[in-house]
Formats: C-alpha cells, sequence, structure tokens
C-alpha cells in the first residue's frame, strides 16, 4: 500500500482502497432470494399456518364427538362448516349479511374519522387543549363500547343509528390519539419556514399536517377498524334483523352449527382482508422508509 514518507499508510487511499459494505440488489431479498422466493415463502407460510388451524380444528371437534354424549360437536367442524359457507353463499346470505354490516362499519367508521383526525390535530397543535382533554378522553377510552349500549337504545330512536353510535365510538379513540402522536412528532422548524414563506393555515394543512401525519393516521384508522369490528358483531345480536351478528344469533337459535362457523369463517377472513389492505397502504404512503 503506498504510504506517507515517514511510512504510515495514506489515509485517504486506505479508505478507499478498504472493501466497503455492497449495496443489496433491490431484486433481491436480504437472504438473497429473489422476489419470486420472497412470495412463495410468504404464501407457504399462509398456507402452512391456516393447515395447522384446520388440522387443530378438526382434530378438536373429532375428538369431542367421539362421546356420544358430546356428537353434536361435529357440527362445529370444519369440514361441516366449508359445506355450510357453499351453500349460504349460493343462496345469498352472507352478501346480504355482508351489505348490511358494511354499511353500518362504513358509517361509523366514516364518523369515527371525521371527529377524530380532526380533534388529533388540535392536539397536537395546542398544548392547553391536549392538557384539558387528555384525562377525560382517556377516562372514556377505557370504557368498553359495548358499555354504551344501553344508553345508545334509549337516546336514538331505533338500532340502527345506536349501532353505528357504538362502533363511531369504539373506533374514535384510536385515530384521535394516532394522529395527536404523529403531529407531535412533527418539526416545529416545519410550521416557522411556512409561516416565513407566507403559507396560509390551509396550505399548512393540506402540505405540513396531512402529508407528515399520513402514516400515523392511518396507523390509527387500521386500529379502529379492528376494535369497530370486533365491536360489530355482538352489536348485531339484538335488535336487527340483517347483518353478520345476527345470522350467528339466527344460526344459534336454530341449532344450525355449521351455519354459524361458517359466518365466524367469513368474519375472520373479512377482518383480516381489511387489515391486509391497510397494512399494505400505509406501507405504500409511509414517508420513513423513502
Amino acid at each position: 500500500m503506498p504510504g506517507n514518507d515517514d511510512g504510515r499508510p495514506n489515509v485517504n487511499e486506505a479508505a478507499v482502497s478498504a472493501p466497503g459494505p455492497v449495496a443489496p440488489s433491490p431484486a433481491a431479498s436480504p437472504s438473497g432470494q429473489g422476489w419470486a422466493g420472497v412470495l412463495a415463502t410468504r404464501f407457504a407460510y399462509f398456507v402452512g399456518g391456516l393447515a395447522i388451524m384446520f388440522g387443530l380444528w378438526w382434530a378438536a371437534t373429532t375428538v369431542a364427538g367421539l362421546d356420544p354424549k358430546s356428537s353434536h360437536w361435529a357440527g362445529f367442524g370444519p369440514v361441516a362448516a366449508l359445506k355450510a359457507l357453499g351453500k349460504m353463499w349460493s343462496d345469498g346470505v352472507i352478501q346480504k349479511a355482508l351489505l348490511a354490516s358494511g354499511y353500518r362499519m362504513g358509517i361509523g367508521l366514516g364518523i369515527a374519522i371525521a371527529v377524530g383526525v380532526p380533534v388529533g390535530i388540535l392536539m397536537g397543535r395546542s398544548r392547553r387543549f391536549r392538557e384539558l382533554s387528555n384525562s377525560p378522553f382517556q377516562l372514556m377510552r377505557m370504557v368498553s363500547p359495548m358499555s354504551w349500549e344501553p344508553i345508545a337504545v334509549i337516546v336514538f330512536a331505533g338500532w340502527e343509528p345506536a349501532i353505528i353510535f357504538l362502533i363511531a365510538i369504539a373506533a374514535v379513540w384510536s385515530v384521535t390519539f394516532s394522529t395527536a402522536a404523529g403531529l407531535a412528532k412533527v418539526d416545529p422548524a416545519w410550521f416557522k419556514v411556512a409561516r416565513n414563506l407566507g403559507a396560509k393555515p390551509w396550505h399548512v394543512v393540506t402540505q405540513i399536517i396531512v402529508p407528515a401525519i399520513a402514516f400515523d393516521v392511518l396507523t390509527g384508522i387500521r386500529l379502529a377498524v379492528g376494535v369497530a369490528w370486533i365491536v360489530l358483531v355482538p352489536a348485531e345480536f339484538l335488535g336487527v334483523r340483517s347483518g353478520l351478528g345476527y345470522t350467528i344469533e339466527d344460526a344459534r337459535e336454530t341449532l344450525e352449527f355449521d351455519h354459524l362457523m361458517a359466518m365466524i369463517l367469513v368474519i375472520g377472513a373479512v377482518g383480516y382482508a381489511m387489515d391486509s389492505a391497510l397494512v399494505a397502504l400505509i406501507r405504500r404512503t409511509s414517508w420513513h422508509k423513502q
């Protein structure tokens, strides 16, 4: 290695000649697999996990059904549930339930987002409002959404708006606090620069606040969807004659256990699909890795 006059190695030349970390190829994963290999691995894990779940489910119901006293457990098995799933789909039962529940879910979640995002922005921008609202908001957030059911039935004219209210009150807190947390991470210098450049309040909201908190807002919506989806089904057990919860309750009353398990599969699959879609959207809109 070339050196200086005193025999020491030249630091600059050593730094240039030293082998550095090789940037991974964008077409390869950290393990050296291409995208096709990554997708194949994920698909294998997905199918393998479902196979294990269905295997344990089948084994549990089969063993329970061996006893004549508990032979009715056979109706809870995966084979019976899948057969019932096909029949209920062909009869239009699942589609009607999804439409009714989807309408309530959409309206309730929309209300939660419309209320939660502005309130969260206000909490993030105003220290006084954040300090004043923290205690009551935290207290109300800890109340089980289903605890509001008796009050909702009294306040609202029917079960439909009452269920929508329960979904909204369950989902609003995740959106609110995630929005506030996202705004708290924004560098205050951004707002000073915007004011110095003559930006109007609307420009600050659309050009700084919204892009900066999009990741956190979507994360809050993802949490809100999970909570609202859980609240939706028990809220539909009483008072309505449509939806996923009503279909499960009807199957229980008529002792159609295969239909009950089929609807549980539908609820799980739809919830998983919504969560996966939101995860993909969060990754797409995240600026943290850009």
